[in-house]
């Protein structure tokens, strides 16, 4: 796993965008199109802003880009928990991309559980049976989870379907989630994880026993190329 130490959260904004365009810069001309799944939170809507700037907007060829989702909670798109909802507000609606393709996390009219499947038939449309995607933007929970494998729950021993939909009880509702081998496909897997709330569950996922009930992003161990960290030196002091 390759750590990177940043000073201040502006820092780590701007590394993780610039990341994003060096990736499709290369995707773009090696394949053709950039493939990606996003992550929800505090860390990417501020890189997707940024991203959304005119310095970092015009450096990109939008219209070669397909955005996918990490996870979602199960609500509508104009729900303020939602995901994707955030994203369009803070990028996809600020720049020039493609609407047909952008697949976000959720259908009306269908259970999540059906449109699970839906979802990763979407993926292989795109991806194929390989279903590698070009980047994936990870953050980490207190609790060490990341997507929406949270610690203990059954997905965590999903060994065959890329994307599943579950009821997540202790927060009443349900999620839909990429999982650990779709994941682990993936030519570039960046975790974003800052502040001191993070520091343990860092720590145990770095340095701990193997134990991904309890700190499931160790699941997370990409096939091609190792797992990349972006954080900053509050959440690695004990490290």
């Amino acid at each position: 796993m390759g750590v990177t130490i940043v000073d201040n959260l502006d820092q780590l904004y701007k590394e993780a965008a610039d990341q994003f365009v060096d990736l499709a810069k290369e995707a773009i001309q090696e394949r053709g199109k950039f493939v990606v799944a996003l992550s929800g939170g505090s860390s990417p809507k501020a890189i997707f802003k940024l991203l959304a700037t005119r310095d970092y907007a015009e450096k990109i060829d939008w219209k070669n880009i397909y955005f996918f989702w990490v996870d979602e909670r199960w609500v509508p798109l104009d729900d303020d928990k939602s995901n994707a909802k955030m994203t369009f507000e803070t990028l996809l609606n600020e720049v020039p991309v493609n609407k047909n393709q952008i697949f976000p996390m959720f259908k009306e009219g269908i259970s999540p559980e059906d449109y699970a499947v839906e979802y990763e038939n979407e993926i292989r449309n795109i991806l194929g049976e390989e279903g590698r995607f070009d980047f994936i933007l990870l953050g980490m929970g207190d609790d060490g989870h990341t997507a929406s494998l949270f610690p203990g729950e059954q997905v965590l021993n999903e060994n065959k379907k890329w994307v599943d939909a579950y009821y997540l009880a202790p927060q009443e509702m349900y999620r839909i989630t990429l999982t650990a081998p779709i994941i682990n496909k993936a030519e570039h897997v960046l975790v974003i994880t800052f502040g001191a709330s993070k520091k343990h569950a860092l720590n145990e996922v770095l340095n701990g026993e193997y134990n991904p009930k309890l700190y499931p992003l160790q699941l997370i161990k990409p096939e091609k190329r190792e797992l990349q960290f972006l954080t900053d030196s509050e959440t690695v002091t004990s490290i």
